[in-house]
């Protein structure tokens, strides 16, 4: 999916981003030969740094992939936190497994194979976090099911809310991923329980703070 950033910029953003281990860069390489969707090392980055701001120990990834952005949040949390990565594809679910054992993450997540929806609704407990990057058909779901579970001056955050520009633009007849997303954007900013933000980095990332 492309950005929406102008391409220099997003390119200058990308120069100032610090190595990453070797583990990132194998995710990072595997992602962009297959075309495997992930956050990439500018919002992962964003999500790291937010997880760290709030001491987040419990956080639900709806969507992980490969466990890219599984692997940032797991070391946000440090020792005796707990990420759940959700993914419907169990191959997913192993690669993630191993860049996670190889990275000496793995007792800090919960693996849940199946819908990221229903393994939410599964999972008990309120979360400090709750990184949101599921089918983009099921955001408005989504919205409603995450916001409840999480705690108060917590955060829910949402990739792709920008969707390269298309939410800007009248959905056309049939394109319902553009229309849901649409959906989900007014109703995160309409939320009285929500202070949100897009941040337009690379696809947009939507950062919810729960209020009450």
């Amino acid at each position: 999916m492309p950005g929406i950033f102008e391409p220099q910029a997003e390119k200058y953003i990308h120069s100032l981003l610090p190595p990453r281990d070797a583990v990132l860069r194998k995710m990072e390489r595997y992602a962009a030969k297959h075309k495997v969707p992930i956050v990439g090392p500018a919002c992962a980055r964003v999500l790291h740094q937010l997880a760290l701001s709030i001491r987040a120990r419990r956080v639900f990834e709806m969507g992980s992939a490969i466990g890219y952005s599984t692997l940032w949040l797991a070391r946000a949390v440090g020792p005796g936190g707990k990420v759940f990565y959700t993914d419907g594809n169990p191959e997913n679910a192993e690669r993630a497994r191993s860049y996670l054992g190889e990275a000496g993450m793995l007792e800090r997540v919960e693996f849940l194979v199946g819908d990221a929806l229903k393994s939410l609704k599964a999972t008990p407990g309120q979360f400090d976090l709750i990184f949101n990057d599921v089918s983009k058909k099921q955001y408005p779901e989504a919205f409603k099911l995450a916001v409840p579970r999480v705690r108060v001056g917590g955060l829910f955050i949402t990739d792709n809310v920008l969707w390269s520009g298309r939410v800007a633009r009248p959905a056309a007849v049939g394109d319902q991923e553009t229309a849901a997303i649409q959906k989900f954007n007014r109703l995160i900013y309409k939320s009285p329980k929500l202070m949100t933000t897009i941040v337009p980095l690379r696809d947009g990332l939507a950062v919810c703070l729960k209020q009450g």
